[in-house]
């Protein structure tokens, strides 16, 4: 019944968020009633639960959200969004306007940018171009979503992602674990993802009100220049953040209980992400010089919290249905799937987890705690590579964790204006359906011809 309970929790939860209801509300209802029926004194399942996550989350996220939204919004009330949307459907044609999109997100993102920031940035590029290439502008969410939430976060070798790292402490492997199975996936994604927008665009020709905007953007005067800098700066500032100017720095003093005894490795990639969107954002700022600055920046700086506060929310409903006896039965329960083969027990485990919490962080970390020790034993048993399992978990955890009540997909809806009614159906295609597909085609290599 324990177990019932949290898939019962879940289910209202994706449903209520299919309807339109919102997180704020619906998620610490759902979570107060979970506990409540586990036997949990409610109010403090609430204020040392609920709350303690939620609030670790706005104090983590909030420089990303609120940076992210003044730089989205600088591009394009600045003309520069529109600068780029011309110059990247002149360059690519008006049938390839959704894969620049695509390109642009998975540069951004490969490049160690949040996937909320692009999320944040990607949308009023997205919005100019598609209108200037008169595509359906409810395709626009799940076309950042497959350049910022799959092949990028999960699958391509290298990649900066929090998803990529998790794996590297319990398997003793590099960002680089089986590149060639992690390229097979990634372009098995891009394809699919790219082959069913491409489906939809021509199915919904002449549903254009409200969806596409009929009125071309006005004529930009920014040379093309001042528009990228921008952009290519945060990659840029990232990198150098990250491998040339914080290693140089001294930081021993992040030991002292003052600054939460940490130390570099665990604020550095936080820090390089927020000095890139800051010289980003000065760089937007002085070159494109937009009108009305203070209405503009107000009004970036408000549109950053209710997505900030959607993702909190959630993130608080996942760590009460967490702290629930049925989710320890759960976690029991999944760690008896490790008799059978090795890889297909890692990607069951830590999808079904990552499903169940909405994060493929969260769920991957909660999988390789519950069943790491078991996962190596058996790798070991089996002969199996721990490269192998290390990629296979991260893209399993890549693809459930997109359901309805995930917190990026809120955020993005949020970001674009539209409900799920409107554009999940299309994200599920491409965040869910075709990173599993890519799961299932890796394990089948991986199973027969090991890890490459």
């Amino acid at each position: 019944m324990s177990v019932i309970l949290i898939l019962i929790a879940l289910a209202l939860l994706i449903v209520g968020a299919w309807a339109g209801l919102s997180v704020l509300v619906l998620a610490p209802l759902l979570a107060a009633l979970a506990a409540l029926i586990s036997g949990m004194p409610v109010l403090a399942a609430y204020t040392q639960i609920f709350m303690e996550a939620a609030g670790g989350f706005v104090v983590a996220f909030f420089p990303l959200f609120l940076l992210g939204a003044l730089f989205g919004k600088v591009m394009e009330a600045s003309g520069a969004a529109e600068r780029l949307a011309r110059a990247i459907s002149t360059a690519v044609g008006p049938s390839n306007a959704m894969l620049a999109v695509v390109l642009a997100c998975a540069m951004l993102t490969y490049g160690g940018v949040s996937l909320f920031v692009v999320a944040f940035a990607a949308w009023p590029l997205a919005r100019a171009l598609f209108a200037q290439t008169a595509l359906p502008a409810r395709l626009i969410p799940a076309t950042i979503a497959l350049g910022a939430f799959t092949f990028t976060m999960t699958a391509l070798p290298g990649t900066p992602s929090i998803q990529n790292a998790i794996p590297m402490a319990t398997f003793g492997t590099t960002p680089f674990a089986a590149p060639g199975l992690g390229v097979i996936a990634g372009a098995v994604m891009l394809t699919l993802g790219l082959g069913w927008l491409r489906y939809r665009a021509r199915a919904l020709v002449g549903d254009a009100p409200p969806d596409a905007p009929h009125n071309p953007p006005g004529d930009c005067t920014l040379p093309l220049w001042v528009a990228l800098t921008p952009i290519l700066s945060v990659g840029i500032v990232t990198l150098a953040m990250g491998v040339l100017v914080l290693p140089a720095l001294e930081t021993g003093y992040l030991a002292l209980p003052l600054y939460g005894a940490t130390d570099l490795s665990r604020v550095g990639g936080m820090w390089s992400v927020i000095a890139a969107l800051s010289v980003a954002l000065v760089l937007a700022l002085s070159l494109s010089r937009p009108p009305r600055l203070a209405e503009t920046l107000n009004t970036g700086a408000t549109s950053a919290l209710l997505p900030l506060f959607n993702t909190a929310s959630l993130v608080g409903f996942g760590a009460v249905i967490a702290s629930l006896p049925g989710f320890e039965v759960l976690r029991q329960s999944l760690d008896g799937l490790a008799g059978g083969h090795v890889v297909i027990s890692a990607a069951l485990a830590s999808g079904t987890l990552a499903g169940i919490t909405g994060s493929a962080s969260g769920g991957m970390s909660i999988a390789l705690d519950a069943l790491g020790p078991s996962l190596m034993q058996g790798a070991i048993a089996q002969g199996v590579d721990p490269a192998l399992l290390h990629r296979v978990v991260s893209v399993a955890t890549g693809g459930l964790d997109t359901l309805p009540h995930n917190g990026a997909v809120i955020t993005l809806l949020g970001i674009c204006g539209m409900t799920h009614r409107q554009a999940y159906g299309d994200i599920f295609m491409v965040a869910v359906l075709g990173p599993t597909v890519a799961c299932a085609i890796i394990i089948a290599l991986g199973i027969v011809f090991g890890n490459f």
